[in-house]
């Protein structure tokens, strides 16, 4: 089940192609952020840990989603 959801195509290609480059984009962003914060940006720290929370969320249903197309079948 989880793998033919993993295998939606959107626009041609598999739903999990698209997830993981949100996932990149996000912990990108979080990292980007946190460097901000520590050069002395005027950023809300709040953001900082926001973003991280979503960067793992996103990586844990990316990875989930790829072992399950080799793990359950």
């Amino acid at each position: 089940m989880l793998s033919s959801i993993a295998y939606y195509p959107i626009l041609g290609k598999p739903l999990i192609l698209y997830l993981g480059i949100v996932t990149l984009l996000s912990f990108i962003i979080t990292a980007t952020i946190g460097l901000m914060i520590y050069k002395g940006k005027k950023i809300p720290f709040k953001i900082h840990p926001t973003m991280a929370g979503l960067s793992l969320i996103l990586g844990i249903t990316h990875g989930t989603l790829a072992l399950s197309v080799y793990l359950l079948f």
